[in-house]
């Protein structure tokens, strides 16, 4: 029933999209509220962008679903076009009285407007692609989230999804063709990936090409999800995968050896090229863009790295102290570290029924942690959080976790999705963090509260700050510790400390290479050195903060504006402070920018000293 009736809301939102935009101020002799206008704002944008239509999991499958079959075009055409849309947009939610909205209402307005500003703040740079700053690239290139895309996100449940998903494969080289193109333009604009990401990205075209079309995932997978489609009888089935195998033959291949032929002939002016933004046309002011972007505040290159210094000194005193109370006193921390990474007490099987043994454990870890979760936060999920194994196809440049939401309709769970490529990248002592982070009560917490959230638009439900988001999920890994997760447990106490310590390294390690001309091998030794994480995966992550600038430093500047807005109520409330309300004053305003999350918490601190 609940799935019907938001299936029901969303038809209403189609048919306000197709009364067309003139009489937008009214429908059917009625106010147009703000709460309209942003869900006719969002419809507008995800049919534009078909993908993270599917991916926020709204009437695929169903009469009204006219998306899933496409995916969104690439190219200076559709950047601009997003630019026009934005700025139209914002004359739209301008065109309401602020001060004459309630404070819900409030909140949408100022999320529509901080979006929009943000968002044409980077017309400035005519050498971005519509996909962002590189359009191929590892973890972040469309040649790797639109395999993983297909494979994860876009559901086959019925004859038409089926049929959708090889119309997307058919458009998967035309999409491809796309992104070569724009790499090929900002190449001429003196944008080309550094070297590292640039061979990088040459290995995942090569693997992805290496299976015959029937091997490849995009088959294989689709292949075992049409088992399960009721309504497509054997001949149907066996005809959709010779569609598919066929698509990957004559449309995914071709465009994959044009996309290999284009990077090969930009190696020789990548090998010069630095591996920060600093080194782009306008390089610095982009980065500073992308900065107050990822973590929605002012803060300079030089604050966010003398931030981590500080950080970094104050959690390797705490590690140091702990490891010292287990008689390990030799070497510096991240030696100390670097052993217990390889002690065989801390490692599975690096082989399949190793990774079996690591799934079943981090569905154990999640379980008991879901148990626990009322008695500190008013509000729950419903529906139990899955884990499985990262998609082959993306493995190998994935970091080593991440969590993929629930769709909104009820057709996909949410999913903690982790990388075993090598399970001497998990040493069980971090088992625990990571799974408290990505899942309970980390992002799954967050999302599935904001995907819960009544009389609020689309938008208030999607994750749309980074800073919010990555705050909250480091934020629980200190809470998890003082409800006492790790008790009795000094090594997975060391294992959070240093995901910790992972994190404010980021903070210096990402301002190194953009603002200050780390190259990525000085930035990779500095990680090693400090955190004894695995070099394959400082690697790996050294390049991710290559390809999204900003992004890393969301983590830990998010946690501390929590950490601070927590003892700042806890300050001003003493015997009155409810952790509780306070999960709830963060969690339950969807995401927002740091500086409205403050603005929350004072508003809290107030109502309940005026109600005493």
């Amino acid at each position: 029933m609940r799935k019907f009736w938001r299936i029901a809301g969303w038809t209403a939102l189609v048919l306000v999209v197709v009364l067309g935009y003139a009489g937008y101020r009214t429908i059917w002799g009625k106010p147009f509220t703000l709460n309209t206008l942003a869900n006719r704002q969002t419809l507008l944008f995800l049919v534009k962008n078909p993908e993270i239509f599917t991916q926020v999991g709204i009437a695929d499958g169903t009469v009204f679903d006219h998306h899933s079959d496409k995916l969104a075009a690439v190219g200076v055409a559709k950047r601009d076009q997003d630019y026009a849309d934005a700025q139209q947009y914002l004359a739209e939610v301008r065109a309401f009285d602020r001060s004459k909205l309630d404070p819900q209402e409030k909140i949408t307005y100022d999320i529509l407007v901080d979006q929009d500003e943000t968002g044409l703040a980077f017309r400035r740079f005519d050498w971005l692609s519509s996909e962002g700053l590189y359009p191929i690239a590892p973890m972040w290139g469309g040649e790797v989230t639109l395999p993983s895309f297909l494979e994860n996100a876009h559901v086959v449940k019925n004859a038409k999804t089926a049929r959708n998903y090889v119309k997307r494969l058919e458009a998967m080289g035309v999409k491809f063709d796309g992104l070569t193109a724009e790499m090929l333009r900002q190449a001429k604009l003196g944008v080309v990936l550094p070297k590292s990401l640039l061979e990088r990205s040459l290995v995942l075209v090569h693997d992805a090409v290496e299976p015959k079309p029937a091997d490849n995932p995009l088959v294989t997978s689709f292949v075992t999800k049409l088992a399960d489609v009721k309504d497509l009888d054997p001949k149907a089935r066996d005809e959709l995968k010779a569609q598919a195998i066929d698509a990957i033959t004559h449309a995914v291949y071709p465009a994959y050896a044009r996309m290999q032929a284009a990077l090969e002939g930009l190696r020789e002016t990548s090998s010069t090229q630095a591996a920060g933004v600093g080194r782009l046309p306008d390089g610095a002011a982009y980065y500073a863009l992308m900065l107050r972007q990822m973590t929605t505040t002012d803060y300079t290159p030089e604050q966010i790295h003398a931030k981590g210094l500080a950080e970094v000194e104050r959690i390797c005193a705490e590690m140091d102290a702990l490891l010292k109370a287990q008689g390990l006193d030799k070497g510096t921390v991240a030696e100390r570290m670097q052993t217990l990474a390889r002690d065989p007490r801390f490692l599975l099987p690096n082989d399949d029924a190793g990774r079996k043994q690591a799934l079943d454990r981090f569905q154990q870890i999640l379980d008991e942690m879901n148990a626990k979760m009322p008695a500190y936060f008013r509000t729950l999920p419903t529906t139990r959080l899955v884990v499985q194994r990262e998609s082959l196809a993306a493995e190998k440049g994935a970091a080593g976790a991440h969590y993929e939401p629930a769709a909104m309709d009820g057709s996909r769970p949410g999913r903690f999705v982790v990388t075993l490529r090598d399970l001497a990248e998990l040493p069980t002592f971090g088992m625990k963090t990571l799974a408290y982070h990505e899942g309970i009560p980390g992002h799954h917490f967050q999302i599935a509260t904001a995907q819960n959230l009544k009389d609020v638009p689309l938008i208030r439900q999607q994750t749309l700050y980074s800073a919010y988001a990555e705050g909250w999920a480091l934020y629980t890994e200190r809470l998890a510790a003082e409800i006492g997760m790790y008790k009795d447990d000094p090594w997975g106490d060391l294992g959070r400390l240093q995901a910790e310590l992972f994190r404010a390294v980021r903070l210096v390690v990402d301002t190194g290479l953009h603002a200050k001309g780390w190259s990525r091998e000085q930035a990779i030794r500095y990680m090693v050195d400090t955190t004894g994480m695995h070099e394959a995966e400082v690697t790996s992550e050294v390049e991710r903060y290559m390809g999204l600038p900003g992004q890393a430093c969301a983590y830990k500047v998010g946690q501390l504006k929590i950490l601070e807005l927590r003892d700042k109520a806890k300050q001003a409330l003493g015997a009155k402070f409810d952790l509780k309300t306070f999960h709830a004053v963060v969690l339950e305003n969807g995401a927002v920018p740091l500086t409205m999350l403050e603005r929350f918490v004072d508003e809290w601190i107030a109502s309940v000293q005026a109600a005493h």
